[in-house]
């Protein structure tokens, strides 16, 4: 995926503010599609506090609560209780288990 093009967005939300059509404002910074124009637009908004920040979910504070855990004699994979309070998870949750490219997925079923 092409990394996003630099954005001049203090002068982007101003030609917003001033009422130009988008018509003129993705032919100035030569944006191809109005969802583009969009994105570009609410990263501007975001940026200079205009706007909420959106958050993803998948964030560093997801990375920085992986643990390392061990498969036993047996085969069993334990999670630290610490991981399972901090998720949420009480006694009797299931979850469907998957392969995937990157290693495996583990999610909650819902009940």
């Amino acid at each position: 995926m092409p990394a996003k093009k630099k954005v001049d967005g203090a002068k982007l939300i101003k030609m917003v503010e001033s009422g130009k059509h988008q018509q003129e404002i993705m032919k100035e910074f030569k944006f191809n599609t109005a969802a583009q124009f969009k994105s570009h637009l609410l990263d501007a908004l975001m940026k200079a506090g205009k706007a909420p920040e959106i958050k993803s979910g998948r964030g560093k504070a997801k990375a920085n609560s992986a643990k390392e855990v061990l498969v036993s004699k047996r085969g069993s994979v334990v999670i630290p209780k610490s991981m399972i309070d901090e998720m949420g998870f009480v006694e009797g949750n299931t979850f469907t288990v998957r392969k995937t490219k990157s290693g495996i997925s583990l999610k909650a079923t819902r009940k």
